[in-house]
């Protein structure tokens, strides 16, 4: 059962508003869909970068090494801490310290939207994922998105705006820039990569407007199956809120160009 409940205060409100929102069903729903998607990973050295309250870094230190690395000191200073992991405040230049080959999982979940250094942060990726290695990332997904401004949130002019290509907020995060799955192959220039899935997250729960449903635990179950039914089908991975992304590095590494 997921429990996100041990994290300490927040000074800064907006940051405080965005973990109550993890704590509501809806919340809930998005971590029991990832780690049933992840739920292979066991006696692994983990590192989650960008692990923003520790929810997930905390949910696998449960049965793994884990390493979390997160700028923002206030998120760190609030997080979930029930199972034993390393935390370190850091950014790109923690990651540079990791040594190589060192991994055999990466975390990296709704970050990218917010980064600035993609591409050296994904080659850092790499040269520290052993081979074989899984590197998971959630991305927001931009017709999702559009999906929901108009149909759950009735904002229509939101939606036209992404639609024109321009950019929204996420309140305590800042401006959400979206990149795509061809961008993640140039990323990986220089290494082996095999994109073993790309699933769906949040696909119908992000449309139901009826806020008061979702508190139904048999509801949730309901919901919670079917969402599980399609987050691997291609047309409602398509329109889902957040896509996941799950890649594999070669047992053989090649040399970078």
């Amino acid at each position: 059962m997921l429990n996100i409940d041990g994290s300490k205060y927040i000074v800064n409100n907006n940051l405080k508003n965005y973990l109550d929102n993890i704590k509501k069903p809806w919340g809930i729903l998005f971590y029991r869909v990832l780690w049933q998607q992840l739920d292979k990973i066991k006696t692994s050295k983990v590192l989650d970068f960008g692990s923003g309250f520790g929810i997930t870094a905390n949910h696998f230190a449960s049965n793994n090494m884990v390493i979390a690395i997160e700028p923002n000191s206030e998120l760190v200073e609030a997080r979930i801490q029930e199972n034993d992991y390393i935390q370190i405040v850091g950014d790109l230049k923690a990651l540079k310290s990791q040594k190589d080959n060192y991994f055999d999982v990466i975390l990296c979940h709704n970050v990218f939207e917010y980064a600035k250094e993609r591409e050296e942060i994904f080659k850092e990726f790499l040269r520290i994922l052993k081979p074989g290695g899984i590197i998971s990332l959630v991305k927001h997904n931009h017709a999702g998105r559009i999906m929901q401004k108009v149909v759950f949130e009735n904002n229509i002019d939101e939606a036209e705006k992404l639609l024109n290509g321009g950019i929204i907020e996420v309140l305590g995060f800042g401006k959400v820039s979206y990149y795509k799955l061809e961008d993640i192959k140039k990323w990986c220039k220089g290494f082996e990569v095999e994109i073993i899935k790309v699933l769906g997250i949040r696909t119908f729960w992000a449309l139901q407007q009826d806020n008061k449903i979702k508190e139904d635990p048999i509801w949730q179950e309901k919901m919670f199956k079917i969402e599980m039914m399609v987050s691997n089908i291609d047309e409602y991975v398509n329109i889902s809120f957040f896509n996941h992304i799950i890649l594999k590095k070669a047992l053989k590494n090649y040399a970078l160009e």
